[in-house]
């Protein structure tokens, strides 16, 4: 589409009036609406097709046809695991799914239009062809449009990836999907839905809040990995078992599908679902949108916190404290009246300003540049009165004058924030201020911290979380902010104006407070911090945040900063309230430690069931489970407890590799399995005990290695998980005495008995044995790692 047929629009419509009602309907009746791609969440169908149509739902169902082939009924029982597992996803999807719907309906981005000559804000839905939109800083453009008056200064990062500030004037296009930085238009609308620009990226832009998720790619490699042997390792247990061991052909299924149900981790993912929509639903009960599932994971693991000073440790609404005039005879308030009418900027700054002078004036302006948080100041030209500016002296003056500089510093560190008013004669030709300026005030402005910032920030410094403090203002003013806050090493600031970028570093690792920061720099501070290492959360509410936050590993922004920010952001506080950070943390180590603890359960099952499988193929004897007992097993040492577990408060910090972690609880849990079973087989081999001798010794050992992981899981006990713990024991032992015929268990000869009395017991001995070894091992590991990276460093 050529940038001629871009700027066409339908109807040529007063500025003041916008479109009435008549023309608003006709259009919507035409679907000349800005109709989005807004899917923030599944679709109800979606859920159920992703609960219900998986690679180990279809092996099941193989598996239970094979089941019903052969007659044996009973074994199917595993089916309703399976079913249970597939009706508490979709239920706990759907839950989730309409809390979140109704919370982005909360946070969802409007538009300032002008209708009937009324302005008002709707939807950005209900925006329609030929609207009259009013944009202004911290905007996000909804729909392609044509600037008809006014002056804006667009970041485009979104669409081209650049971050350099574009300046559209009237007559320009803007592009749907970027966002202002400065300045105040109106607008025309030119395109709608999905005839924007954006339309066609805006899939892809989705999936840059997709971060990476230690806990999600560790259950796809456990997942890819079972799911690549499943198939194959199933084939040759069956042949074995039929052809060479000749085995009836009923014996020989039932034992593989018995194999085949014990590798696969059929609650796992389940599980994790589950936790996270619960983490999901108990932060929108504190008012936080989660619009990232796996980002509760990643705030668990986050060691490095960057904020932006304003909106965050402050409330985000300046307020003039006192004007210092230079020159008496000088009206500096009609003078920045005549700026606020001029400029109509909107920034918290701009905003102070209007309360303190108004914004009423006659004085008539011919050239206005907004201002820009990358130029740092803003000015106006006057048809009798010359140029005025705004901003940061520093920015604005070439040549600094000592004495200046001084008094600025004694002020920024008593926490104000100073900017200047100057003047000079020469019109506005560029964004660069002219040579010959002369400095009429000191504007004092002020941002109150929020009551619980301090509270908040002590909180992340004991849990062991570095801050950093990030803000495009005088670092000593930023650093005076910090202190009242009670930020820890504070008095560690820079002004990251006079670095580079390879200086910016080496002081990303030693200061925590940094001042007079530019968006760019903000984005390289956190990328950097992500090279060295970091897990990295950021937090912002402005448009100068948004590279920022896209950088990071976690992005938190606040519902009443910008559209772009809200839209970038993992997590959006609906509230405003900085205080809810702890407990999003906490959820976040809650959801993630009780995901590892009860993983580590259903690993011990699928550990030693694909051992056992490998190994039956070379030994002689059948798998040892029929499908039924591993339901029994599964069901009271790993189902029932893993989604209790799952549900529990668990607020230790997550630490660690998550399969190494789960994979160091779960192991000496399956060798203890496989010992077992190798030591029964012997065992029955010697005193010539059938095969269901053997199975019963087998299940009873399993069924007692099974409970001994979840005591092992539950320490330290709490009241309920000792309920957890006894009543699964209680559960296992009634089914072995009450109903063995169920589970195909028979009657043991005595010193078959006596051996599994006696393996029970050794059992909590022999496993700890196998931790002891195993954690030695990866202690022995770590330290060879770090000799290595020390010789490598020295080289």
């Amino acid at each position: 589409m050529t940038v001629e047929k871009q700027k066409e629009t339908r109807v040529q419509v007063n500025l003041r009036n916008g479109l009435n009602q008549k023309q608003v309907a006709e259009r919507m009746q035409a679907h000349l609406y800005n109709e989005q791609l807004k899917q923030t969440t599944k679709s109800y169908q979606q859920i159920i097709k992703d609960n219900v149509f998986t690679l180990f739902n279809f092996i099941n169902a193989i598996l239970a046809a094979a089941i019903i082939f052969v007659q044996s009924y009973k074994n199917l029982l595993f089916l309703g695991v399976i079913i249970s597992n597939i009706a508490i996803g979709i239920f706990q999807e759907i839950r989730a799914k309409r809390v979140l719907d109704r919370l982005s309906l909360m946070a969802a981005p409007s538009a300032t239009v002008i209708r009937d000559g009324v302005q008002q804000e709707i939807d950005i839905e209900e925006v329609v062809l030929d609207d009259i939109m009013v944009l202004q800083s911290g905007d996000q453009i909804c729909s392609d449009a044509i600037i008809k008056e006014g002056r804006l200064e667009v970041n485009e990062s979104l669409l081209s990836g650049e971050s350099d500030v574009v300046i559209k004037s009237c007559g320009d296009l803007l592009y749907s999907g970027s966002f202002v930085t400065s300045g105040k238009a109106i607008t025309q609308v030119a395109h709608v839905g999905k005839h924007n620009y954006i339309y066609e990226i805006i899939k892809e832009a989705k999936t840059l809040k997709r971060h990476k998720s230690q806990l999600r790619d560790s259950i796809n490699v456990i997942l890819k990995l079972i799911g690549f042997i499943i198939i194959p390792l199933g084939v040759l247990l069956f042949l074995k078992h039929y052809w060479i061991a000749s085995y009836s052909f009923t014996e020989s299924v039932v034992s593989t599908v018995a194999a085949l149900v014990g590798m696969i981790p059929e609650g796992l993912v389940l599980l994790t679902s589950v936790a996270l929509a619960v983490g999901s639903i108990n932060l929108a009960k504190r008012k936080t949108l989660v619009q990232e599932l796996y980002c509760i994971e990643t705030l668990a693991r986050v060691d490095t916190l960057c904020l932006d000073k304003t909106g965050t440790i402050t409330k985000g609404m300046m307020q003039v404290e006192d004007v210092i005039t230079l020159s008496n005879d000088l009206p500096i308030k009609t003078i920045l009246a005549a700026c606020n009418h001029a400029l109509q900027d909107d920034n918290a700054t701009a905003q102070a300003l209007k309360q303190y002078a108004g914004c009423e004036s006659d004085w008539k302006s011919e050239v206005l540049l907004p201002f820009s948080s990358v130029r740092k100041y803003s000015g106006v030209t006057f048809q009798e009165y010359g140029t005025y500016y705004i901003g940061a002296y520093e920015f604005l003056f070439a040549q600094k004058d000592p004495a200046v500089i001084k008094q600025l510093e004694q002020y920024a560190k008593q926490g104000i924030r100073v900017i200047v008013l100057a003047h000079c004669q020469e019109s506005i030709e560029e964004d660069k201020p002219p040579h010959d300026l002369k400095l009429l005030a000191y504007l004092l402005l002020s941002d109150p911290i929020r009551a619980e910032a301090s509270e908040t920030l002590l909180y992340f410094e004991k849990q062991g979380v570095d801050i950093k403090i990030i803000s495009g203002d005088h670092p000593a003013t930023v650093h005076a902010i910090a202190q009242k806050a009670g930020v820890l090493h504070c008095d560690a600031y820079v002004d990251t104006s006079t670095l580079s970028d390879d200086q910016l570093s080496d002081a990303v690792k030693k200061y925590a407070v940094f001042g007079r920061v530019s968006p760019k720099q903000k984005q390289l501070m956190v990328r950097l911090l992500k090279e060295q290492g970091h897990t990295v959360a950021m937090s912002g509410d402005g448009v100068n945040d948004v590279m920022a936050l896209k950088e990071a590993d976690c992005s938190i922004a606040v519902a009443s900063g910008s559209d772009a920010a809200k839209n970038i952001a993992n997590l959006v506080l609906l509230d405003n309230n900085f205080a809810n950070m702890p407990q999003i943390v906490l959820e976040g180590r809650r959801v993630i430690n009780n995901i590892q603890r009860a993983a580590s359960l259903f690993l011990v099952k699928t550990t030693f069931s694909t051992i056992l499988s490998i190994l039956v193929l070379f030994l002689d004897t059948r798998y040892p489970f029929m499908p039924i007992q591993l339901t029994l097993i599964s069901t009271l040492t790993i189902g029932m407890p893993s989604f209790f577990l799952a549900l529990e408060p668990n607020y230790e910090r997550v630490k660690g590799n998550f399969i190494m972690n789960v994979l160091g609880r779960a192991l000496p849990g399956a060798l203890s399995v496989i010992t077992y079973m190798i030591a029964v087989n012997i065992i029955c081999s010697i005193l010539g005990y059938r095969d269901e001798i053997a199975s019963t010794m087998v299940v009873l050992l399993t069924g007692a290695s099974g409970l001994n992981v979840l005591l092992r899981v539950c320490n330290p006990f709490t009241w309920t998980r000792k309920l957890l713990f006894f009543s699964m024991c209680f559960g296992f032992i009634a089914a072995v005495v009450l109903v063995p015929g169920l589970f195909s268990l028979v009657e043991l000869p005595t010193v078959a008995l006596l051996f599994v009395l006696g393996g029970t017991l050794t059992i909590p001995f022999y496993t700890a044995l196998l931790s002891s070894v195993l954690s030695r091992m990866q202690k022995a590991k770590h330290i060879v790692e770090t000799m290595m990276k020390k010789e490598d460093a020295k080289d």
